[in-house]
């Protein structure tokens, strides 16, 4: 078999091999992604209780960068404290291992086996949940074949000139070795086909002891490196870096050992695959023993190195849409969720300044009301944009709704700043004309602005806690308003049937007010439809209650 054969072969196996570690990790994310967010959400302040969650998460994921990406979502958010989330990560660190342990034995029999009960679980389409799953079994039985086909491939290059001419340049300098494994876990993004990789290597007597615990020590550095590089700000940044700094001083206190580590390993019968692997599982519990009882020095630590960012100076500018949100669907949501509700606060703060405007008109308010204009369309922008690009590999159902209801809050709620700036003119307008609004007018006005700014409460609270009672409440408030409206404009004709010129242009403006308020509120009562939609889909058939 020629080289170049060789190499594409190879070059198959591992894209095959990180292909089956997507698979897995994205179907299962996107199946039950939003539970284990929740979970993790509730669960987590207790560093011990986080410790022992990043194992298990990482387990099923088979994934520390998700788990990384999570957690991050978390403490960017000041849901999650940093220094429960640094025990996250060290117990992610330490499930990603046992990935490895598991993958190390001989898996022939069982591929099929996985391959083909994935295949008909994904078959069972009755629930989003079981095609999930079955992508996960179908994509760790492509990892199992992707072994199998590395195995063979190692086998038939450990013969050929120009590889053992690499591997022997990685001899005699362990920081070389460390770079290269750093770069090659980077690139692949992830560490547990990259340690795989080396043990398979190290089984095939391709390197020596030395030179295969310092790539697996760079390995587990370049492990830290995604999530470090998808963060976008100062706190978000945090817990990543933290992760990465741990890995490095661990590093740096074993590298000196490695003369001492290879002669004992060389003395023993253990394979040098089986001791990449069992090496790899006992520098992550070490860093567990060592740095569990130190977390909260190191959040503080890291607080001081990434203080918090001052928010931008345009509100319309997005604080939260980080781009790692865009490859786990339920953080990317979580981040729309945040950004819409700094939205919900522009439109409120809108609405109060307009009732000013109609109080006390001045230049100065009117010229705030259009830049918060300006913002929340800035703002419903981004959300837009960022919704459109979440899960590039598919939603699940539940995510697919939500980022439904995300998008209609955020496109009526920017409906709602559109008719507020509208309103803020008709003020102006009016003022200009060297006339204030009466004490009568502004009674009803200041009715109707109370029943919005009521009824943007329930919205939030609906929008937030898929809360029926409050979606319901908000719908009814609609005969409210129309009730209101009705009676400021009834009133008012019966005001101006006395004064005919007064009509003309004071009484149109004031009647366009009402109907205008009644169109702000008809955009608000519209969030509450798609939470009593789903409740109406999940809600049992009459006639099995």
């Amino acid at each position: 078999m020629s080289g170049t054969t060789l190499l594409l072969n190879l070059a198959g196996a591992i894209a095959l091999l990180l292909w089956g570690t997507h698979m897995i990790s994205t179907a299962l994310l996107r199946g039950f992604g939003t539970q284990l967010r929740n979970w993790m959400g509730r669960n987590l302040n207790n560093r011990w209780m986080a410790l022992i969650s990043g194992i298990g998460i990482t387990g099923v994921l088979q994934s520390s960068t998700a788990v990384s990406l999570m957690a991050t979502s978390f403490t960017a958010a000041g849901t999650l404290g940093l220094a429960p989330a640094l025990a996250v990560m060290l117990g992610a660190n330490i499930g990603s291992t046992l990935v490895v342990q598991l993958l190390s034995f001989d898996t022939s029999l069982a591929m099929p086996i996985v391959l083909l009960v994935g295949f008909i679980v994904f078959r069972l389409r009755d629930d989003s949940r079981h095609e999930s799953v079955g992508c996960a079994l179908i994509g760790l039985g492509l990892m199992l074949l992707a072994l199998g086909l590395l195995s063979a491939s190692l086998g038939h290059m450990e013969a050929t000139s120009v590889f053992r001419a690499v591997m022997q340049s990685l001899e005699g300098d362990v920081i070389i070795a460390v770079v290269a494994a750093v770069l090659l876990t980077w690139i692949c993004h992830s560490s547990v086909a990259v340690v795989l990789l080396i043990a398979s290597l190290a089984g095939a007597g391709m390197m020596t002891p030395a030179t295969a615990i310092a790539l697996m020590l760079g390995a587990n550095i370049g492990g830290a490196l995604p999530s470090v590089m998808s963060a976008s700000s100062p706190v978000a940044r945090r817990l990543p870096v933290g992760n990465l700094l741990i890995r490095l001083l661990g590093t740096l206190a074993l590298l000196p050992c490695l003369p001492l580590m290879a002669t004992y390993m060389a003395r023993t019968d253990i394979g040098l695959a089986q001791w990449v692997v069992y090496l790899h599982t006992a520098f992550n519990l070490l860093l567990a023993v060592v740095f569990i009882g130190l977390t909260e020095p190191c959040a503080r630590l890291l607080t001081r190195l990434f203080p918090q960012q001052e928010p931008p100076a345009d509100p319309g500018m997005p604080q939260y849409l980080d781009e790692a949100g865009l490859e786990v669907a339920n953080i990317g949501l979580s981040n729309s969720v945040r950004e819409a509700l700094r939205l919900a606060d522009m439109t409120s703060l809108m609405l109060n300044q307009v009732l000013q405007l109609f109080e006390k008109p001045v230049q100065q308010t009117m010229d705030k009301v259009r830049q918060l204009d300006h913002s929340v369309d800035l703002l419903s922008a981004a959300i837009r944009a960022y919704l459109a690009d979440i899960g590039q590999d598919g939603l699940s159902d539940a995510d697919a709704d939500r980022a439904q209801e995300i998008l209609m809050f955020v496109i009526n709620l920017e409906h709602a700043g559109d008719i507020l700036n509208n309103l803020a003119q008709l003020a102006i307008r009016r003022t200009r004309r060297g006339e204030r609004f009466s004490s009568f007018e502004l009674i009803h006005i200041q009715a109707m602005h109370l029943a919005l700014l009521d009824s943007l409460n329930l919205a939030i609270t609906a929008f937030l806690r898929e809360d029926v009672a409050a979606a319901d409440t908000l719908i009814s408030h609609k005969e409210t308003m129309r009730k209101l409206e009705a009676r400021a404009s009834r009133e008012h004709f019966r005001k101006l049937q006395n004064d005919k010129t007064a009509w003309a242009e004071s009484g149109d403006i004031f009647q366009r007010v009402l109907r205008d308020y009644r169109r702000v509120h008809h955009h608000i009562a519209a969030l509450g439809y798609p939470v009593l939609e789903r409740n109406a889909e999940h809600a049992p058939a009459p006639g099995l209650i």
